[in-house]
């Protein structure tokens, strides 16, 4: 047993630099973690409050494509980008903004990227915002599996729970 204690201690005198580059390695990864989060929730931030903002001409875009009660439908539409965005930047309820936007994000995606339907140029612009929004789907279902990560308020409370 004694021998064992020596090994942990000796262990760790030696290798002390390597348990400062494993805290380093850590924070840089949730440094990351929270830039993957700001940006990809930002970019729904702005665009949900620009909807905001704008709910006619975001309602007429809505009836044009054929989004039956298209008034309605741009009031939860923006709500859900812009709060969903937010609660992904500050790490709110995570896994829970992460599935929310998931599904916003691919009836958002089906609704307005209807590659499909167009012809020549059109069609590779839209089939590019597609493939972009497919993209953003799979960020999400990262977070969705992974939370928010140290640098959250999800993480915050935890530490903080009484």
């Amino acid at each position: 047993m004694l021998d064992r204690s020596k090994q942990l201690f000796s262990a760790s005198v030696r290798h002390p630099v390597q348990a400062v580059d494993r805290l380093r390695s850590e924070t840089a990864g949730n440094m990351v973690w929270l830039l993957a989060r700001c940006l990809m929730g930002g970019l729904f931030v702005q665009s949900g409050f620009v909807k905001l903002m704008g709910l006619d001409a975001f309602a007429a875009g809505l009836a044009r494509n054929g989004v039956p009660m298209a008034d309605i439908a741009a009031i939860i539409g923006a709500a859900v980008e812009f709060g969903g965005g937010v609660a992904i930047v500050v790490g709110l309820q995570t896994r829970y903004a992460a599935l929310l936007m998931v599904a916003f994000t691919v009836v958002a995606t089906l609704i307005s990227h209807r590659f499909w339907e167009f012809a020549d140029a059109a069609r590779r612009q839209q089939a590019v915002q597609f493939g972009k929004n497919i993209v953003i789907i799979g960020g999400f279902l990262l977070l969705l599996v992974h939370g928010g990560g140290r640098f959250s308020l999800d993480a915050w409370w935890r530490r903080h729970r009484v």
